[in-house]
């Protein structure tokens, strides 16, 4: 599926968020939104989703959806937001049981997702017997359920230690390589950007506006954690918006 955002602002109240933003994400591309604190990226996220409407401009879809597919744009948070009675499978579960599908087609749909994130022997485990990595998977695999045409992606690493972060980095990677799904990726953490996306777009401070779109031609699959190459792309997106981030990161301790 293609998204086209043409001449999209957004203002909370007085307030103006984004600026005029333009852009075009072509199918099976993984796009990463970066910048300062306040520059409007989970903002953008969101409107692109269809949770909140633009004061200004619109997003428009075109393009085929995959076989299957019950949710065209489907969302993974942060917040894992896992229901604690239900097993792994139930929680998958859920986002099934509105849809038509028979027994059978729901069984196999969770049994090919939690094949995909490395689930399957914890089909029947709780929400509270899981690390924060393994009820992340959870989460991807329950977005997965549904065969998504476009995966939104607000910092879902951002509540995990390094090591884990780490890990699923290479298992995102992984994942995005072998099904070629088309993602938005929110992020405040550069590697992670550089990691993931073929093009990372670096907005300025409030209002968003688009500052530049940097794009990385090393294959997603072939980027490695301490590799030369990411190293050196971290480094320009660094140079792109360091300056604004450390007049964010002042502005709010002055707030605080």
């Amino acid at each position: 599926m293609r998204l086209e955002i043409s001449g999209v602002s957004h203002r909370y109240d007085q307030m103006e968020a984004l600026r005029d933003i333009d852009l075009t994400i072509e199918p099976g591309e993984i796009v990463a939104l970066i910048g300062p604190s306040g520059c409007g990226k989970s903002t953008l996220l969101s409107i692109i989703g269809g949770m909140l409407q633009p004061s200004e401009g619109q997003v428009s879809a075109s393009g085929a959806v995959p076989e299957g597919c019950l949710n065209p744009l489907t969302y993974v948070f942060q917040d894992f937001a896992l229901l604690p009675w239900r097993t792994v499978a139930g929680n998958i579960s859920l986002v099934l049981e509105d849809h038509k599908l028979s027994k059978v087609e729901r069984a196999a749909r969770i049994d090919e997702v939690l094949a995909q994130t490395g689930l399957s022997d914890f089909r029947n485990a709780y929400p509270k017997q899981l690390s924060g990595g393994m009820k992340q998977r959870v989460g991807i695999a329950r977005a997965l359920a549904v065969r998504p045409a476009v995966l939104l992606m607000d910092e879902p690493l951002s509540a995990l230690d390094a090591q884990t972060r780490i890990l699923l980095l290479d298992e995102f990677s992984a994942l995005f390589a072998r099904t070629g799904m088309t993602a938005v990726y929110v992020t405040h953490n550069l590697n992670e950007a550089v990691r993931l996306a073929h093009r990372v777009v670096a907005l300025r401070r409030r209002p968003g506006t688009i500052k530049e779109i940097h794009t990385i031609d090393v294959p997603i699959d072939q980027r490695h954690e301490g590799d030369p190459q990411i190293a050196a792309h971290e480094a320009a997106l660094w140079e792109l918006i360091r300056d604004e981030a450390i007049a964010a990161d002042k502005e709010l301790e002055h707030v605080g």
